[in-house]
């Protein structure tokens, strides 16, 4: 991975912003992601979020933290305890110089420790990828979960971006074994990222895969475009 993603969190940061990221999926054409929306503040940030952010309780793993918005507030506004976590080197960079007190370069499956909230935000269980790879996903982060401890979860079902068929069904390609599973692409200042996996994960499915997994699975808010939040615990 030549990690764009960070390089673009890093570049915003350090003032050399000059343009955006190019995204696309096997699913969907290109679009573009402002690199300022990485970095907005609570008031600018969806409901699902700002929901998500007041409902974090005692010590925090910001899972995936990208720039660190969703930390930073935790940190700042509600004194929590937060880690942050990426595998980009570049964004635990720009994190750090935001003034993140805690923020580490790792892959959640392989990090240990015990906490009270675990944030999977801005569809942060989409880095399992497979759906045969989310029991595993919620196994490990079961491990790291407090007794009374939460995991928040955001994500979108993505049915609606299929086509109906003749009988008023959705016409789905059938070479995933799951129609929320894609192929991302990220472009940034024309350099091409590999296509990675990743997955967006209807409640209903989650549900299924968080009883799977021996943890019980609540629904704390639907957004208005076929998005939701989710609460994981024991």
């Amino acid at each position: 991975m030549k990690d764009l993603f960070g390089k673009a969190i890093l570049d915003y940061q350090q003032g050399n912003y000059t343009e955006d990221i190019t995204t696309s999926t096997s699913i969907s054409e290109e679009d573009t992601l402002p690199l300022p929306y990485l970095f907005r503040s609570y008031d600018e940030m969806p409901k699902i979020e700002q929901l998500a952010l007041q409902l974090a309780k005692g010590k925090v793993l910001d899972v995936g933290c990208g720039a660190g918005s969703h930390s930073l507030y935790l940190q700042n506004e509600r004194n929590l305890e937060v880690t942050a976590i990426d595998v980009s080197e570049a964004a635990i960079e720009a994190c750090k110089l935001r003034g993140i007190h805690k923020a580490i370069t790792a892959d959640v499956l392989e990090f240990s420790g015990q906490f009270d909230t675990i944030l999977l935000l801005m569809n942060g269980a989409g880095m399992c990828g497979k759906l045969n790879r989310i029991g595993n996903f919620l196994n490990h982060l079961k491990t790291i979960l407090t007794d009374d401890g939460q995991i928040l979860v955001d994500s979108s079902d993505i049915i609606y971006m299929f086509d109906e068929d003749e009988d008023g069904g959705k016409w789905i390609p059938s070479e995933n074994e799951y129609y929320g599973e894609l192929q991302y692409n990220v472009s940034y200042k024309g350099e091409h990222e590999e296509p990675f996996n990743w997955l967006y994960i209807d409640y209903n499915t989650l549900q299924n895969a968080a009883h799977a997994s021996g943890l019980k699975c609540e629904l704390i808010l639907e957004g208005e475009h076929y998005d939701y939040l989710a609460k994981l615990y024991k």
